[in-house]
């Protein structure tokens, strides 16, 4: 997965630090754990420590040895935040920053290892799209493991990453949140994550060079070109991905086993226009009051609150991580690799 990968190397410790509220712009948080040693007193030294220490003073030292907590301090810092929100909002927090694809469903099990049913979890999501079917299954496999589902948006959650949060109980958006039309993508053959394509735009390029060259048959070397990264079995992919997506819709809804089948109807309906027949732009925005207006439950952010604030505290940790970063993280595991 490349050699920026961080792996799941240690659990999450007994006593867990906490934020305060205030205390949001510190980076004064211990990392993942770590076992608290203290030092001081009048019983000589400690890790070096001097004895004239007064006897309140308490170090803080991690499990980890101290090379290989300073290669990942970073990820502890995340885990930190992480941990201080689940603390203060009393639920389990999880993150995924990916494309949508199948290979994705491992890492999301992971994080959802040892999960209390009983328990509200809550899902920090950013991802440009993907496949829709996968976003079926992570978002029953989340509803499976908790008493409600929570799905969070600092950025974006386009196509497949609406199918996810069309699932959840609640989607928080803030005044930069933005879902999007559900339009299937796929990655060209050979590319990176960068390299997707809607299902829409590869149909739509098709009937256009159909059109040009029954008009002028000069023109058929030049689209054979353009399009020479697809085939016919793609653009057949593409038709039948379309033609599913409203039941993708529906079977993404009823992924809430507190919905009926009424609401699961209803919400289909007018999902319908807004978000699968009308868009011709995957980039297109639907925003908190887009979502809101059409039944999707919306709960606006306030951007001073304590939660906003410590949401994009750790958003942010992510974005300095780089475009093209994957990121599968929680209290008790983190898969992070890519990046610029």
């Amino acid at each position: 997965m490349g050699n920026g990968r961080e792996e799941n190397e240690e659990q999450r410790d007994r006593e867990q630090p906490v934020v305060q509220a205030g205390e949001l712009d510190g980076e004064s948080h211990q990392g993942e754990g770590g076992a608290r040693g203290s030092a001081g007193g009048s019983s000589g030294q400690a890790g070096g420590v001097s004895d004239e220490l007064p006897s309140s003073t308490t170090l803080d030292f991690p499990a980890q040895s101290p090379l290989f907590h300073a290669q990942h301090s970073e990820r502890y810092a995340r885990q930190a935040l992480i941990r201080a929100y689940e603390e203060m909002f009393g639920c389990r927090l999880i993150v995924m920053i990916d494309a949508i694809f199948p290979y994705g469903v491992t890492f999301f099990e992971e994080l959802l290892v040892g999960a209390n049913p009983d328990e509200n979890m809550h899902l920090l999501l950013d991802s440009p799209g993907g496949d829709g079917e996968t976003a079926v299954r992570l978002v029953r496999s989340a509803q499976a493991r908790c008493n409600e589902l929570t799905v969070i948006v600092p950025n974006q959650a386009k196509s497949a990453g609406t199918l996810l949060a069309m699932g959840a109980h609640h989607i928080v958006m803030g005044p930069t949140s933005d879902l999007g039309p559900v339009d299937p993508q796929f990655r060209i053959p050979g590319s990176d994550e960068r390299g997707l394509y809607s299902a829409k735009d590869l149909i739509a390029a098709v009937d256009h060079a159909e059109r040009a060259i029954a008009n002028n048959s000069e023109v058929y070397a030049l689209h054979a070109a353009l399009l020479a990264d697809f085939n016919a079995v793609m653009v057949q992919q593409a038709r039948s991905a379309l033609d599913r997506t409203s039941d993708l819709v529906r079977e993404a809804l009823s992924s809430n086993p507190d919905r009926t089948e009424a609401e699961v109807e209803q919400l289909t309906e007018s999902l319908r226009e807004p978000l699968i027949d009308l868009p011709h732009d995957h980039g297109a925005v639907f925003g908190s009051a887009d979502a809101h207006r059409v039944g999707l439950p919306i709960e606006e952010a306030e951007p001073r609150s304590d939660q906003w604030r410590l949401i994009w505290q750790l958003w942010t940790k992510y974005f300095a991580l780089g475009f093209g970063t994957h990121v599968y993280e929680g209290g008790y595991a983190s898969q992070v690799w890519g990046g610029m």
